[in-house]
């Protein structure tokens, strides 16, 4: 499990990630969406350590990433497939990996098979297209079977059957009730890979729901809901309208998203006073 609470990185006078809080769980496919520059990446880089913090922390499993005793065994990542020496072949990338970090070198001839590159493994990883880099990448990631694991756009190179291979990946190892962490900016993807999205904007948190309930608050079929009494009102509304499959989410102080109902419907019977409805 990852649990991110208050995270906050600024350059400068820029504030790239924003007071982020999220808790990514064991067990399914959390989807990070959102578009370029949004702050994905740099989230993804706190968490792994690679990157301090403005504020807030990320912990894995409980701990700071630094503090795990066998960081590849617990965690694996994908964040740049261009971060491997480019005269070094496949092979000997993923053996300099599994020595440093204890893990036995017939792992390496696993993944290698697993991401479909046992055909290519003696040659120069520089040599590969971005598809190839990517499969080496996970592979990477693979490496010290771990329980966490964390794709910055796995997905970005590949043709269309190695996409639909890397979402049945995704789904396998969330089916192994591991913890899978992957962002992308396209939701036509994020739809057909993940169970549940955390969506950021400008740093900023906008969404961490199921997917069925973003699309349907995305879709137009959804309604704001501010109200000082916001608390009772999630209950009741709830309560009214759930039977009818409407969900209830918050959203910032004193609001609710309520996906899957229209104004009207969220408006009556019972509106407590000082609500103002917007769909």
């Amino acid at each position: 499990m990852i649990n991110v609470r208050g995270l906050t990185k600024r350059y400068g006078d820029r504030v790239a990630v924003d007071g982020l809080t999220m808790e990514v769980a064991a067990g399914r496919v959390t989807g990070f969406l959102g578009p370029n520059g949004a702050g994905k990446s740099t989230t993804m880089r706190m968490i792994l350590g690679l990157d301090r913090p403005s504020a807030g922390e990320a912990l894995i499993g409980g701990r700071a990433y630094r503090e795990l005793p066998h960081p590849l065994r617990e965690v694996g990542a994908l964040l740049d497939a261009k971060a491997v020496h480019p005269g070094r072949s496949a092979r000997r990338h993923l053996l300099a990996m599994a020595r440093s970090n204890g893990v036995p070198a017939r792992r390496v001839e696993e993944v290698l098979a697993a991401v479909g590159l046992e055909d290519v493994a003696g040659r120069r990883a520089g040599t590969f297209s971005l598809g190839m880099g990517q499969r080496l990448g996970i592979a990477g990631a693979l490496l010290g079977d771990p329980g966490v694991l964390l794709f910055d756009e796995p997905v970005n190179g590949l043709d269309p059957d190695g996409v639909l291979w890397v979402r049945r990946l995704m789904r396998s190892l969330a089916d192994e009730g591991r913890t899978v962490f992957v962002s992308s900016h396209l939701m036509s993807e994020m739809q057909l890979t993940a169970d549940r999205l955390v969506v950021i904007g400008r740093g900023r948190l906008l969404a961490d729901a199921p997917v069925a309930e973003v699309i349907a608050s995305s879709s137009g079929n959804s309604v704001r809901v501010r109200s000082p009494r916001a608390g009772d009102l999630a209950v009741e509304l709830e309560a009214r309208l759930g039977p009818d499959g409407a969900r209830v989410r918050r959203g910032g102080e004193g609001e609710l998203l309520v996906a899957g109902a229209t104004a009207e419907r969220v408006g009556t019977p019972r509106t407590r006073p000082g609500c103002r409805c917007s769909s």
